[in-house]
């Protein structure tokens, strides 16, 4: 009989505090890793890296990570396995697992990667899947707890596009006690199924379309690309619907003095933010693309067993 295993695919799938220890251990290892003084304790250890779309921050802070704890990482792209297309996706998990230790995914379809995890007897991370961002959620709580303290009781604006990055932060927002506020245009609106699973949990959220009835008084103000991978056909007319949405010096002077601006990087500079803020006091958005390092180490840590 195979070993249990626990995957990392959403952010709800665990209790607080499991959560705060993931954070915990993040914080913990983060000045060490900086040092250079980080003990491996997973030495020989191999993470499967699997990309279907490319990634500076992901593929870079995954794999240092890995090398951190004493492991090595393999990248392998959809073009080599050809995950539900030349192969099932139950064999490359069964595959996989002979081989590695653990799985990181970053893909397109939420159902694929789920059904890898289901077979697969490693740990499965979630790098991110048109539905969910969970690795880098984790690493924004990191950063606004850095900064501002406990995200307990923060208000987190998020202003644009109701995608996987505001599904993760609905997800967050089931287990962590912070209000959400997604501030988007009509049809732009999150996943019906993961606003549901939101309201079940009892999480504290509104969906707005006036983005500065959104910010007053926020001190998470969050921003991420109007499209994404695989969207280019809608820029046009995305441009048109998220113009009003883009984070400039104007919006946010109705935000809590102290707010910070994150941002998950790439960003498009003059569409949803102009350089004044990305490059502002408030931005702390170079020390949230560092903690996708520290926070996804410790998940790496925390699973691979």
């Amino acid at each position: 009989m195979e070993p249990s295993k626990k995957d990392f695919l959403r952010i709800d799938d665990f209790g607080l505090d499991e959560l705060r220890h993931i954070l915990a251990l993040a914080r913990e290892q983060k000045p060490l890793a900086r040092r250079h003084e980080l003990p491996h304790s997973h030495p020989n250890r191999q993470l499967a890296c699997v990309f279907a779309k490319p990634s500076l921050r992901t593929r870079v802070s995954f794999e240092i990570a890995m090398r951190q704890l004493g492991g090595g990482s393999l990248f392998i792209t959809d073009k080599e396995i050809g995950m539900g297309t030349r192969e099932s996706v139950k064999d490359v998990a069964r595959v996989l697992s002979r081989f590695v230790d653990a799985i990181m995914i970053r893909w397109f379809d939420q159902g694929e990667v789920d059904e890898l995890a289901e077979h697969a007897t490693v740990p499965v991370i979630n790098g991110l899947t048109d539905l969910l961002h969970p690795c880098q959620v984790m690493a924004d709580i990191m950063t606004v707890e850095e900064h501002l303290g406990s995200i307990d009781g923060k208000n987190v604006v998020m202003v644009g596009d109701g995608n996987n990055l505001a599904n993760s932060w609905l997800n967050a927002a089931s287990v962590f006690p912070f209000d959400f506020t997604l501030a988007c245009p009509e049809g732009y609106e999150p996943d019906e199924s993961i606003l549901q699973a939101a309201d079940r949990a009892g999480a504290s959220f509104q969906i707005l379309n006036d983005p500065l009835a959104a910010v007053e008084g926020a001190h998470v103000i969050y921003s991420d690309a109007f499209y994404s991978m695989g969207q280019e056909e809608e820029a046009k007319q995305r441009r048109a619907d998220f113009a009003p949405f883009r984070l400039t010096t104007e919006l946010l002077a109705v935000a809590d003095d102290r707010h910070i601006v994150l941002h998950c990087l790439p960003a498009h500079r003059g569409e949803e933010i102009t350089d004044e803020v990305i490059d502002g006091p408030h931005s702390v958005v170079y020390d949230e693309a560092e903690n996708r390092m520290h926070a996804q180490r410790a998940i790496i840590a925390h699973f691979m067993k």
